[in-house]
């Protein structure tokens, strides 16, 4: 008789006896959970990361004070370092220089002494901080470029408009002023591990008055520019309420301040603005893809505790017949199942924390361009929501297993166990199926329709919620039609033998739990390929709208002007130096020109440049295609800079006369509209081309292209200011493609999931066949053909699932992606092939391994033994 809380007695018996037999479900529950666990873990990760990377200029800065305008200046620098609680502030400001030694010249970017570390992204790789006006602190590669060491001198050159009587003048003219030559004695060695200044070819370090003092120089008579940015490090970082009034004495302090915040959020403002206005962090992660694995999870658990009270229905019915009632078993089971997936749920956080820390470990070998932590940082709600989340989904799918054992019969102890039927499904359930399909494909399409007019958020959700509930409708119609598409599958592969024709047949023997079981590896599949689809597409979409933020890869001018302050011509040796660059596939020559407008204006800054020659190199062939003699292209931005926003024609003036020209509007953000070169001489003849834009080869590491680029110059003796846009393009596309690459990851173990499922559907399989197994045997099927059996009907599963699954990944991919990034402008349907068949292989040789074991039970029984025990 059970005795005292018999529910908890028998519950805890039946989980010591069945340890073995729960192992499946305990392996299911674990990978769920870990998956959830790792999800939340690697979104946090992510975050950290996108951000970091966009914020590396603010090293470690606890505000940053922004103008949009850049009109602060030094004096803003001083009242913002008088403000109670700063320990330091900074103001982004720079100036340029020709820097020589050995026979070689480096137009190199200076920057002033952080005056504080935490102000600053550079490190100090050896000796130190430049303390004299005779002093600089050399990059790396720049160091090695000369061939110079701490305590060597090299040669600084720049045009002075102004008087500097610290510089030894040679008397050699140049524009507005005079050159000037001065020896710099290289104190240290500095660092960039971020890449934060690789665009420009890396950044030399002088102190902060000899920086004031070339701005000032090379302004001449005139204002120094102003600042756009300035970093602050206060007394208490890390203090919540030091932070808050800090930011409203820095509003105080610079009244021309359009914001003040933290690098985080600054970070945050920039990501949003290339994303058109959209967090791409929160558009991968916010879809529930951890919610939907459990799904999965769920369904595989399902079928394991069937498998389990099938094989104990003997035992149940026993204990009914010593007085247990309906609902002891019925609590029994579901306490059995609790117990499992807390203590299975809590070894899912371990293993899933412990994945990520692991990735986190090894990531640095694989030379991924983007700095990740170290180590990870679990909070509660990544600790306790996958516990909950694996508890709840355990019970939810233990429901039905419980209510099966509740409802043996006593005499059923007493009588061998019925075949099993092929009772047909509910009415109900296919009009239910048939509904949600529907209803949620509309909404699907509603969705991306509200995504493409601009109502994103609201388009998101509909796209998200039609998913979920056309795939409700597909999973609860499956029974229908699923093991119908099995059985197609068994009897292509049926010409193989009987073999493959009685696994045809076993697929339609119990249809629930063969669309159960095709069911959990169809959305594992679904989602890898949703993702992997939603990935391609969004990544095409990303490099459209980065093409038109960065228009052409890099930008050479040159550092010399004519008389009338234009750009002079880039020196033959520096365009034959740059066409034998490594890593540059196309050099073309443009001009730079500011023109005129009649009847005034703001002026317009050109780049004069041949159609096929801009077409070569340029990001953003529209541009190109549109140029022609006669017409002004002006790309988005450059209307908005200059006023140029609805116009249909211009007219320029300048030297030579006037030119009535037809403006094409065209979608990209170059900051300047193009013209070609026939019409820039009706108006403004003998400009030099003071430019050269290049197209960098496919692959090529960018900061070492800027390299190449900078030491293949240096050799001739002139020098160029080089400007690799593609340096922060390539670091956008990185942490695209790690954001994208973690998720698709993560997705992947949804199919591991479900090919637990498999294994389990084809355990249950082989109980329920024992009988059948023994007269296949006994009339001569031999042990080979029964594993042949087993393995074609775990690979037709797997397969169906695999199909079914890549084409609800494509289209749910493509919506969620129109609809998330419709804000960067059309998203194609991207197919990746490549991820498609190897997800389709995985899954059928993963459905040939799933019959192994089950298969080895069956060949293992004798033939009278079965026929006895049956």
């Amino acid at each position: 008789m059970l005795t005292a809380d018999p529910t908890t007695r028998l519950a805890l018996g039946q989980l010591r006896r069945s340890v073995r037999r729960l192992a499946a479900a305990g392996v299911a529950i674990v990978v769920s959970t870990a998956f959830v666990a790792a999800t939340l873990q690697a979104g946090t990760i992510v975050t950290r990361t996108t951000y970091d990377q966009v914020a590396a200029q603010y090293a470690d800065a606890d505000l940053v004070v922004f103008d949009r305008d850049g009109t602060m200046t030094s004096a803003d620098t001083e009242a913002v370092r008088a403000v109670e609680g700063v320990a330091a502030a900074d103001g982004f400001r720079g100036a340029y220089a020709d820097l020589s030694h050995g026979g070689r010249t480096v137009h190199q970017s200076l920057v002033a002494n952080p005056s504080d570390p935490r102000l600053s992204p550079l490190v100090l790789a050896d000796g130190a901080w430049a303390d004299r006006p005779d002093q600089i602190v050399l990059p790396v590669d720049t160091a090695k470029l000369f061939g110079v060491s701490v305590g060597d001198t090299i040669a600084s050159t720049r045009c002075l408009r102004g008087g500097d009587p610290a510089a030894d003048k040679d008397g050699a003219a140049c524009y507005g002023g005079q050159e000037a030559t001065e020896q710099l004695t290289v104190s240290g060695l500095v660092d960039d591990p971020l890449d934060t200044y690789a665009a420009g070819g890396g950044v030399a370090v002088i102190t902060a008055e000899a920086l004031e003092k070339r701005i000032a120089a090379d302004a001449g008579a005139a204002e120094p520019p102003g600042m756009r940015t300035l970093v602050v490090a206060l007394d208490r970082p890390g203090d919540a309420a030091a932070l808050e009034a800090a930011e409203k004495a820095l509003a105080a302090a610079v009244p021309s301040a359009t914001e003040i915040t933290t690098p985080e959020e600054r970070a945050e403002d920039v990501v949003s603005a290339i994303s058109g206005g959209q967090n791409i962090v929160y558009l991968v992660f916010a879809l529930a893809l951890a919610a939907v694995s459990l799904v999965v999870a769920g369904l595989v658990i399902t079928n394991t505790l069937q498998v389990l009270v099938a094989r104990r229905s003997r035992d149940l019915a026993l204990l009914r017949c010593v007085g247990a009632s309906t609902g002891q078993v019925y609590r029994g089971v579901l306490l059995e199942a609790a117990v499992l997936g807390v203590l299975a749920s809590v070894a899912g956080v371990v293993v899933g924390s412990l994945l990520v820390q692991v990735g986190l470990m090894v990531a640095p070998g694989f030379d991924l361009g983007v700095a990740l932590p170290t180590t990870i940082t679990p909070s509660v709600p990544a600790l306790l929501v996958p516990v909950a989340a694996g508890l709840l989904v355990t019970l939810a799918a233990a429901l039905a297993p419980a209510r099966a054992a509740a409802l043996v019969a006593p005499l059923a102890a007493m009588r061998p166990a019925a075949a099993p039927g092929r009772c047909g499904p509910a009415r109900g359930r296919a009009v239910l199926a048939v509904l949600a399909t529907v209803g949620g494909l509309a909404l699907l399409a509603w969705g991306v329709a509200l995504g493409m007019s601009g109502s994103i958020d609201v388009g998101l959700f509909a796209t998200v919620l039609g998913g979920s509930l056309s795939l409700v409708g597909v999973i609860v119609g499956s029974v229908f039609w699923l093991p119908r598409v099995a059985a197609a599958f068994g009897r292509v592969a049926g010409v193989g033998g009987p073999a493959a024709r009685l696994a045809s047949a076993n697929t339609l023997r119990n249809p629930r739990r063969t669309a159960a079981t095709s069911t959990a590896l169809l959305i594992g599949v679904a989602l890898v390929s949703m993702m992997t689809t939603g990935a391609a597409s969004a990544r095409v979409a990303m490099d459209e709208k980065l093409d038109e933020r960065f228009p052409v890869d890099l930008q050479a001018t040159s550092t010399t002007y004519d008389g009338d302050g234009s750009a002079a011509a880039v020196p033959g040796t520096v365009l034959d130096a740059l066409r034998g660059a490594d890593g540059l596939r196309t050099v073309i020559e443009v001009t730079g020109v500011s023109a005129e407008r009649v009847g005034g204006g703001r002026p317009v800054q050109l780049a004069v440049v041949d159609p096929e020659a801009l077409r070569s190199v340029a990001n953003t062939p529209v541009d190109a295609d549109a140029l022609r003699p006669g017409t002004l292209v002006v790309p988005e931005r450059a209307a908005e800079l200059y006023g140029l926003a609805g116009l249909e024609t211009i007219e320029l003036t300048g030297p030579d006369g006037d030119l009535t020209l037809d403006v094409v509007h065209s979608d990209s953000q170059a900051d300047r509209a193009y013209l070609t070169p026939q019409d820039l001489a009706a108006f403004h003849a003998g400009t030099a081309a003071g430019e050269v834009w290049a197209k960098v080869d496919e692959g090529q590491d960018a900061t070492a292209v800027v390299s190449a680029v900078q030491e293949a110059v240096s050799t001739t003796g002139e020098t160029v200011r080089v400007a690799g846009m593609f340096v922060e393009q390539a670091a956008y596309q990185r942490i695209v493609d790690m954001i994208l690459g973690i998720v698709v990851g993560l997705l992947s173990v949804a199919v591991v999931i479900a090919l637990v499922g498999v294994a389990n559907t084809l355990s249950l399989s082989v109980m329920d066949r024992t009988r059948e197994n023994a007269v296949l045997r006994a009339i001569g099927l031999s042990k080979a053909q029964l594993r042949a059996t087993l393995a074609v009907e775990g690979m037709v599963i797997a397969a169906v699932g695999a199909v079914l699954g890549v084409a609800l990944g494509l289209l749910y991919g493509w919506a969620g992606a129109t609809t998330a990034l419709s804000a960067l402008g059309s998203v194609p349907l991207v197919v990746p092939w490549t991820e498609i068949w190897l997800v389709l292989a995985i899954a059928v040789v993963a459905g040939l391994v799933a019959s192994v074991l089950p298969a080895r039970a069956a060949v293992r029984t004798h033939p009278l033994a079965a026929l006895a025990a049956a």
